[in-house]
């Protein structure tokens, strides 16, 4: 059960949305309070129920379930004429319709911004798409490596003499999925003031370009095109991951000239601080070849274990470079509650990110993700008081 006086905990969502860009929006809507209700076609609900399950997880839907967390699941056909005027009333009763179809299928669906604010004037609406409403790339189809490369992501992501490859996780559509919380969030406040609906045309190309931040302001500001440094920064030496002397790799930055100093003291190579080549980070760039080939070699001389309090003494940024199930473990993931557990009432006891944030006051506790249609008489019931 949702927490009444939690952030959202006043506001109702009514879920159109599938896959992952659109989901985690709604989810993050959700671990606000908000009640947010998931239409999904009977017999078969979102994609994701069916992506091919993870190893030794066969009959269980561990992706959807990663991304749908805290909601409720009511199953309607939008191509059939009762059940779309149940999901229109739904909307009628909600303060917030997210949808992820191809661009026009709503409409087609009887379920667009101006059906929909029709019946409800105060209706905050988002569409979330690969490439937005209008354009000339409206109807192609995006997948989260089709947004990579056409952002440029992946031009910037590999080895600096090897070929262009995609992040290791579905950025382009978590960070859609973020923006449009946020879009949400502002709509609603401007919606308590104006008593007028809003309507949100959100797409992941945007999305991801907004994303990039000052890597894109290279080329915005000054023409130059950024090149690929792997796990160098092109603008701070020495950055990168080395290899300690039980194979484990540190990741290492000097953010500026005061951090260098430090950097040398942990390192135990004070004479480096004085050295010409290295006396600023201008000279640092200019000679990063033999700069990161003298960190390389003093790294490899100790273990993991002997660097990290040096570096945490010096307060160097650092970091072991962790895989997923080393990440989870660290102790200060630990220390936040992170990681939670929730009671599935098929795959039992599962595990799932939670929200990335603490807040002082009353809070919406995760609840397990939905079967397909689990909640549909409860739904009705509360929101259109159908017993």
């Amino acid at each position: 059960m949702r927490e009444k006086e939690s952030p959202l905990g006043a506001f109702r969502v009514l879920d159109l949305t599938q896959v992952l860009s659109g989901p985690h929006c709604t989810q993050m809507l959700a671990d606000l309070g908000a009640d947010v209700v998931k239409v999904e076609r009977p017999g078969k609900g979102d994609d994701l129920r069916h992506t091919l399950a993870y190893a030794g997880r066969a009959g269980h839907q561990d992706y959807f379930n990663a991304n749908n967390r805290s909601k409720r699941s009511i199953a309607l056909d939008l191509k059939d004429g009762d059940d779309r005027k149940i999901a229109q009333s739904l909307a009628g009763a909600a303060d917030i319709v997210v949808e992820n179809f191809a661009p026009g299928t709503a409409g087609r669906l009887g379920m667009g911004w101006d059906d929909l604010r029709a019946i409800n004037p105060k209706l905050v609406y988002c569409s979330i798409s690969g490439f937005g409403q209008s354009g000339p790339h409206r109807d192609r189809p995006a997948l989260d490596p089709v947004i990579q490369a056409i952002t440029g992501v992946m031009s910037v992501t590999g080895e600096a003499d090897g070929a262009p490859v995609q992040i290791g996780t579905p950025l382009a559509d978590v960070m859609a999925g973020v923006y449009a919380a946020y879009a949400i969030l502002g709509a609603l406040h401007g919606v308590r003031s104006s008593g007028i609906g809003r309507y949100i045309d959100l797409s992941m190309q945007d999305s991801m370009l907004a994303a990039l931040g000052p890597r894109m302001g290279e080329i915005l500001q000054s023409g130059a095109l950024p090149v690929r440094v792997a796990n160098e920064n092109p603008l701070r030496v020495p950055a990168n991951n080395y290899t300690t002397l039980d194979g484990r790799l540190i990741a290492i930055i000097c953010l500026s000239d005061h951090s260098w100093p430090p950097i040398c003291r942990a390192l135990e190579c004070e004479e480096l601080i004085d050295d010409a080549r290295f006396a600023d980070m201008t000279r640092r760039v200019t000679n990063r070849k033999a700069l990161n080939a003298i960190v390389a070699g003093i790294v490899a001389g100790r273990t993991a274990d002997t660097w990290r309090p040096r570096l945490e003494a010096e307060r160097v940024p650092y970091a072991m470079v962790n895989d997923y199930a080393q990440a989870l473990d660290d102790a200060q993931v630990v220390h936040r509650g992170l990681i939670r557990e929730l009671d599935h009432p098929e795959s039992g006891a599962i595990r799932v990110i939670g929200p990335p944030w603490t807040m002082t006051g009353p809070q919406a506790e995760p609840t397990p993700p939905p079967l397909l249609g689990e909640h549909g008489a409860d739904v009705l019931a509360e929101w259109l008081d159908r017993k």
